[in-house]
């Protein structure tokens, strides 16, 4: 009878483990996902800030290559009749300094 008492009890402990154990591999995996989460999140903004320098540094690029062209061109829009006007009107739209 002792005997049998024993063994029920460990049975009894061994089930609590492992509830315990259950309990913990399930809070990892929540854990898990929830970091799995957050990562993909920041992972989301870190690329939607790339998109926008990059937009932005393709944007520079055409204002320096239009601003060279523009300074490159500038007596051929003076021989055009209203080229003067067109030309200023480049210069602010691509942000061109005339110096």
């Amino acid at each position: 009878m002792r005997f049998a008492n024993k063994v029920s009890q460990s049975v009894r402990r061994g089930g609590e483990e492992t509830t315990d154990l259950t309990e913990i591999y399930v809070l990892n995996l929540v854990v898990t996902v929830g970091m799995f989460a957050v990562l993909m999140f920041r992972a989301w903004l870190e690329q939607k800030h790339y998109r926008m320098l990059w937009r932005e540094m393709e944007w520079r690029q055409t204002y320096q290559t239009m601003g060279r062209l523009l300074k490159a061109e500038k007596d051929m829009f003076s021989r055009v009749e209203g080229g003067d006007e067109l030309y200023q009107m480049l210069c602010e739209m691509f942000k061109v300094n005339e110096k």
